[in-house]
């Protein structure tokens, strides 16, 4: 409890903690909720269907997302327990919603199709970014600008500028390449951005499509690392999307 106190209540981070728990329960629940109805089991609840009209959960989860975070804005205190709770009600409707990404992105129920897949990414995604805040890593590295030096001074505006301009560049370059997971955790950590940035892209990346298509063996090389390195890699975040989140049937 002691640590509780001062990690996470002191710290300033009560209501990221209690965010991310009820972020990650109500994604647990609701993917069991879905896969106990996908199995058609007798004694869950089904589909929710007034007037035949199949409300998704998605509504459930703007709504909650509109309480609890205009809610959570009036509440002055940060370290409260109506403040804890009020972010538990905003992270049951955020993962309510990235559950359902996918379907909101092409407007079309897409939620057991393997485009579905995407919801999945979106929730680990958010995932690991909350968690990356909550072990008190900010993006861009910005939290190195209010932290003083050992001469006791603060970061100039332009080397604040310049700092995050650089992480800014390394992540995109990695997007550029095709590496979703390493661009967008590399906005927290810069040095993996930077691994990102120089090494070779993918295949199908916007940068492959314009650098390397007058660059033959650098393609092939890009080809041979995607077989080698990056489809065992992915089988194994299918698999674990599977495990937790169940397989697209269409």
């Amino acid at each position: 409890m002691s640590w509780f106190t001062r990690e996470i209540v002191e710290a300033g981070k009560l209501r990221l903690f209690c965010f991310f728990v009820a972020f990650i329960l109500a994604f647990l629940f609701i993917r069991f909720s879905v896969r106990m109805i996908r199995a058609q089991v007798s004694w869950w609840p089904g589909n929710i269907t007034p007037g035949g009209t199949h409300i998704h959960h998605v509504v459930f989860g703007l709504v909650l997302m509109c309480l609890g975070g205009i809610s959570g804005l009036a509440v002055t205190d940060s370290r409260s327990w109506t403040a804890a709770a009020l972010a538990m009600v905003f992270g049951v409707g955020t993962a309510l919603v990235l559950d359902e990404f996918a379907l909101v992105l092409r407007l079309e129920d897409v939620y057991w199709a393997e485009e579905g897949r995407l919801s999945v990414d979106a929730v680990f995604v958010a995932a690991a970014l909350c968690g990356l805040a909550l072990l008190g890593v900010s993006p861009f590295e910005i939290s190195d600008a209010f932290t003083e030096e050992q001469n006791g001074d603060l970061l100039s505006h332009g080397e604040v500028v310049l700092l995050v301009a650089v992480n800014v560049l390394f992540a995109a370059l990695t997007l550029l390449k095709g590496k979703v997971w390493t661009g967008l955790l590399g906005i927290y950590l810069t040095p993996l951005a930077l691994i990102g940035a120089v090494r070779l892209a993918r295949p199908g990346s916007p940068w492959a499509r314009w650098r390397y298509l007058r660059k033959p063996r650098k393609l092939a090389r890009a080809h041979r690392r995607e077989r080698h390195l990056r489809e065992p890699a992915a089988r194994l975040m299918r698999a674990l999307q599977d495990f937790l989140a169940g397989r697209p049937s269409m």
